[in-house]
């Protein structure tokens, strides 16, 4: 305890602290090296000072998890005010969720870890406003093949989901479409949703 008081950490700020060391052994070691003991050691706090506030480890990695999914959320917010038309949005959309799997990879595997992750209403809410958001914009835009809008989300979703998987594991290289100069992964994503402007 006496080391715990010295890090200057007070209750609030202790858990946010937790956080940002476990991010940064997931970023640097993937999640096997995120341990209640080895983010208590990087905090400088004792082992049991975390118990508070992650009572297990699975607990710490839901509350990580569902941190990603909110600054996944607030990049495609980002990403989608920015763009033009309705079209425009659902790309952007798209190309959003597949930059922020590209840039933080272990934050991304986390995300979709179950056998990690507990039954948690904060995470699942975060979850249901990214889907939600992604539904609404798909119900503005007019397209070609007539599918509901919660099929074209689960293909546009999955679409993703494999693209990002492929090129975390080096399976596939970025790319663009010999055809129209678009990224591999919008030419794509125009091809399986069939977008009409």
């Amino acid at each position: 305890m006496a080391r715990a008081a010295r890090t200057g950490y007070h209750h609030g700020a202790l858990r946010q602290a937790l956080l940002k060391h476990a991010t940064k052994l997931l970023d640097k070691e993937g999640v096997e090296a995120v341990t209640i003991r080895a983010v208590a050691r990087a905090a400088g706090v004792s082992h049991a000072a975390p118990i508070n506030h992650f009572e297990t480890r699975n607990a710490l990695l839901t509350a990580l998890a569902t941190s990603f999914f909110d600054n996944l959320a607030a990049d495609i917010d980002a990403h989608v005010q920015s763009a033009d038309d309705k079209l425009a949005r659902v790309r952007a959309f798209a190309v959003a969720l597949v930059e922020y799997g590209l840039r933080y990879p272990q934050r991304y595997r986390l995300m979709w870890r179950r056998d990690l992750l507990l039954p948690d209403a904060a995470l699942q809410l975060s979850m249901d406003g990214i889907y939600e958001r992604l539904t609404a914009e798909l119900s503005g835009v007019r397209r070609r093949h007539g599918k509901s809008t919660h099929t074209v989300a689960t293909a546009m979703w999955s679409l993703a989901h494999g693209y990002i998987s492929m090129r975390i594991d080096r399976m596939f290289e970025a790319r663009t479409d010999e055809v129209t100069g678009q990224s591999r992964f919008e030419a794509m994503l125009d091809l399986l949703l069939g977008l009409a402007s």
